[in-house]
């Protein structure tokens, strides 16, 4: 991802809950069924459960253990790494395709790879993560927050939920993830050189009708490094947004959400003033995965940090990088999220 170089930002105050409404005046019945879809918030036993559940993040250190690595395209940690996410989707009972193609880069004609997987394969719409899962080419590289974080949130969730997903198997609506292949630039980031699993993977979707089936897409990038603070970047999911700010605000005042001093061993869970999800709107294009879908009219919520954190492509970004109280606050409110908006249980909400 890059960041804009001349930044124009312009910052709104919304309420929370505002959503806005799509401008197009002839849309699809899925259009209209992505457009009334609204959240069911869990009941409080429910609640409990899914807590204590995402607040298991031992999947995320067994994930990062063998993804870690650096794994650039064309390498063979790359072709590991692919394997590993690959079977362990399979493993967990999820339809897997892999979406091969071949691009020029600056480098050499390579092979990528987008993974995507999916609860049911036949459901008429679906809720989408996303991340991608190679590296930047850069000596002693192995971007933890970019993205082996995000992609290790992914598959905890699916681990820890699998019992509440089994619903989604033969559900109308359901769970997709993607983990994109070559976002990162192998020289210097242009329209030519990054996101290129993203930009050929929109493309066939467009053509194949895919990507109405997408209700949101829910992009995951730069997480892992300690206090990430978020925004509304899209007014057409503005909703979204803060239904996932409302979320942190329930685990805050039940006091389950996590801190401690970075790289320490030391976690208490406490009531959290300051929280990740700001009650902003941020106008400002980053440079990420999503841009082929949003060209496209897909629905984007943008899970990137502003300020990026320090370690952002440099060595740095390793192991150490990793606030893992963060990562336990993170996999709470993504994965309640994911529960709310697939009404997996529970009561109904007007937001």
């Amino acid at each position: 991802m890059e960041f804009p170089g001349i930044w124009t930002i312009c910052i709104i105050i919304c309420a929370f809950g505002c959503r806005s409404v799509s401008n197009f005046q002839h849309v699809s019945s899925l259009r209209v069924a992505q457009q009334n879809h609204r959240p069911k918030v869990v009941d409080q036993q429910q609640f409990w459960e899914l807590n204590n559940k995402l607040g298991d993040i031992e999947a995320v250190h067994n994930v990062l253990s063998k993804i870690l690595v650096e794994r650039v395209v064309g390498t063979p940690n790359h072709a590991m790494v692919r394997e590993y996410i690959v079977n362990y989707m399979k493993n967990l009972g999820w339809t897997v395709d892999e979406h091969e193609f071949f691009d020029d880069t600056p480098l050499d004609r390579l092979k990528f790879t987008n993974i995507i997987a999916k609860v049911n394969p036949n459901a008429k719409r679906y809720l989408t993560l996303a991340c991608h899962y190679d590296s930047k080419l850069m000596e002693n590289f192995v971007g933890a927050t970019d993205s082996a974080v995000p992609c290790a949130i992914m598959m905890n969730i699916a681990t820890t939920l699998k019992e509440q997903f089994k619903s989604l198997h033969d559900s109308e609506i359901s769970l997709q993830y993607i983990f994109f292949d070559g976002e990162e630039a192998f020289v210097e980031w242009n329209a030519k050189d990054s996101i290129y699993g993203a930009r050929q993977l929109a493309k066939k979707w467009q053509a194949e009708h895919e990507l109405d089936k997408i209700d949101l897409m829910i992009l995951l990038d730069l997480l892992g490094a300690p206090k990430p603070t978020f925004y509304s970047y899209f007014p057409e999911t503005e909703g979204w947004y803060y239904q996932m700010a409302d979320i942190e605000s329930r685990l805050g005042a039940a006091g389950q959400l996590v801190e401690h001093a970075h790289n320490s061993a030391t976690i208490q869970h406490q009531k959290r003033n300051q929280g990740y999800f700001q009650p902003y709107s941020i106008r400002m294009q980053i440079e990420d995965d999503h841009i082929p879908f949003l060209r496209r009219d897909v629905r984007i919520l943008h899970l990137i940090p502003t300020p990026f954190p320090e370690v952002w492509h440099t060595p740095s970004d390793d192991l150490r990088a990793i606030d893992f109280a963060a990562v336990t606050n993170l996999n709470k409110i993504i994965g309640i999220f994911l529960c709310e908006y697939l009404h997996i249980g529970s009561a109904s909400t007007d937001h």
